[in-house]
């Protein structure tokens, strides 16, 4: 592969991750702690290598940096469809009660595969005798998420029972604080997040401080994330989302002075969007975000952005293409590759950056 002047489209198409760059255990295990990995920046056309602990280096003060506040849950339990054994994959809450959910099939590593969902009016039995029906498809005429209703409250059903969601690349089950970012709260009535807000993971208490020393500012928001496509690599659907006014209030004062507005992870750019209006200023906002962040539309409040490495196929790369264009993303996603970055949520992160070079700003 290559990236060249013909710009990246060749370069993600062609892109193969292989499967020893997988991150397979947490920083933490593998090496001396969970700020263990290793940084990309990316701005324009220039990408450069470093340890993400000298993230505090590649900042600003005045720069504000939006990160998501939800919890993750244990959202995996196991269940049985009749004699079959399945994987209950708790998604979203609905407003009427009902849950999203997916089936999984037991792969016997502790892992799952896909399972079509259904049919309509089944019963999944879960532990301590509780049960779902199905009702019927998230969206109609597709089988992977269901609309589900529970026989009893599910975030307590989870603490007992539930485990984190994890997929074929990682090794083993982790204990749920494996899971938890730094900024994590907890939030009324137990909601959460079906997968964790990755990209913050690697995020200290003691880095967080050394951040604020030198004048990078905080943005706290809440998106409650899905469960991920990790196979058909899906668009997002729709999920509960709140800016406070603080925030909104927060990254517009600082649009004003010049701070620039980077958002940690895919789920607080979403977040932050959905709040925006189209003059980019963002206002406080709460409820379901249908948004999906592509080139066309755009983004509006954000600058830049923290996250992880994403699969060519996922979704996810067209938000990152609207923030870094599309030739700037091949580069780096060549240089990714050829200095053995590790994927997933467990694995090295990129931060691209504004082209902000006196070139760029009057060519």
């Amino acid at each position: 592969m290559r990236a060249g002047s013909t710009g990246g489209a060749a370069v993600l198409e062609a892109l193969r991750v292989p499967d020893e760059l997988s991150a397979r255990v947490p920083a933490e295990v593998r090496g001396s702690g969970r700020d263990d990995v290793r940084l990309m920046v990316s701005r324009g056309k220039e990408v450069s290598h470093h340890a993400f602990r000298d993230l505090p280096g590649r900042l600003r003060a005045g720069d504000v940096l939006v990160v998501n506040t939800s919890t993750t849950l244990p959202a995996a339990v196991n269940g049985r469809v009749g004699g079959e054994a399945v994987v209950v994959h708790f998604s979203t809450r609905g407003d009427d009660g009902r849950w999203a959910v997916e089936l999984r099939r037991p792969d016997g590593s502790g892992s799952t595969l896909p399972r079509a969902g259904g049919p309509a009016g089944a019963v999944v039995r879960l532990p301590g005798g509780e049960h779902l029906v199905l009702d019927a498809p998230l969206v109609p005429g597709a089988d992977r998420l269901w609309w589900a209703s529970v026989s009893v409250d599910v975030p307590g059903l989870l603490y007992r029972y539930g485990r984190p969601i994890r997929y074929r690349y990682t090794a083993k089950d982790q204990p749920l604080s494996a899971y938890q970012t730094v900024f994590a709260l907890p939030s009324p009535g137990g909601a959460g997040s079906a997968e964790m807000p990755s990209a913050a993971r690697p995020f200290t208490a003691r880095l967080v401080a050394e951040l604020v020393s030198r004048g990078v500012q905080f943005a706290p928001l809440t998106l409650h994330t899905g469960v991920a496509s990790a196979e058909a690599h899906e668009p997002p659907y729709p999920e509960r989302f709140e800016v406070p006014a603080t925030t909104a209030w927060l990254v517009n004062a600082a649009k004003t002075g010049g701070g620039r507005i980077v958002a940690v992870g895919t789920t607080a750019v979403r977040a932050l969007e959905s709040a925006a209006d189209a003059e980019g200023v963002v206002h406080a906002a709460a409820g379901w975000t249908d948004l999906v962040i592509t080139p066309g539309r755009g983004v509006r409040a954000v600058d830049g952005l923290l996250t992880g490495l994403h699969e060519p196929e996922a979704s996810h790369l067209l938000m990152l293409e609207a923030i870094a264009g599309r030739e700037a993303l091949g580069r780096s996603y060549t240089e990714a590759l050829r200095q053995l970055y590790l994927w997933h949520e467990f694995g090295d992160v990129h931060l691209v950056l504004p082209d902000d070079s006196p070139h760029s700003l009057h060519c």
